[in-house]
């Protein structure tokens, strides 16, 4: 059975209608943590002042 991701307690699929939160104080928790920005997407690392810029032709081609 899944788990709660904010505080780990049993999620029942069939009947909980806050999936994958257990119930609407821990899915609003989760929500205020992304606009906090407690939680981020990683982005790829900008060089800073003085180093050299990566070369396009030697990033991975994901097509």
């Amino acid at each position: 059975m899944p788990s709660c991701p904010v505080c780990s307690s049993h999620v029942d699929l069939a009947t909980t209608p806050t999936v994958p939160f257990c119930c609407d104080r821990c899915r609003l928790i989760d929500l205020g943590r992304w606009l906090d920005e407690g939680y981020g997407v990683p982005q790829p690392r900008k060089p800073g002042p003085g180093e050299p810029q990566p070369d396009p032709a030697d990033a991975e081609d994901d097509g």
